[in-house]
C-alpha cells in the first residue's frame, strides 16, 4: 500500500475554506482517507491523505481526469478558483510497510 499527502499551504484565513471545500468535493472518492490541518508546524496547512493499493493504482487514478465524466465535471466546476486560495503545495509518496 501507499499513501499519498498533498499539502497545501493556504494564505492566511483560506485553510479552513480549502479543507472544507476539499471534504464537499473528494469526500466520497474511496481513495481519499482523510483532510487535515495543521495544529503544529507550518500555518496554513491543509493536507489531503490518500491510500492506494501500489502506485499502478495511484497512477490509474489520475487518468480518469484525462477523461473526465460528468459528475467530474461538475466537481470541477466546484473547485473553480480554489487554486487563488493557496500559495504553494507539495506531494510526498510513502511505501507502508
Amino acid at each position: 500500500m501507499i499513501i499519498v499527502h498533498d499539502t497545501f499551504v493556504c494564505k492566511p484565513g483560506n485553510a479552513s475554506k480549502v479543507a472544507k471545500l476539499f471534504k464537499e468535493v473528494m469526500g466520497d472518492e474511496k481513495d481519499v482517507v482523510n483532510i487535515m490541518t495543521d495544529m503544529t508546524g507550518e500555518y496554513n496547512r491543509v493536507i489531503m491523505v490518500s491510500t492506494y493499493e501500489n502506485l499502478t493504482a495511484y497512477e490509474k487514478a489520475f487518468e480518469k481526469y484525462m477523461n473526465p465524466t460528468e459528475e467530474m465535471k461538475k466537481k470541477g466546476e466546484k473547485m473553480k478558483g480554489y487554486t487563488d486560495m493557496y500559495l504553494t503545495g507539495s506531494r510526498e509518496i510513502y511505501k507502508v510497510w
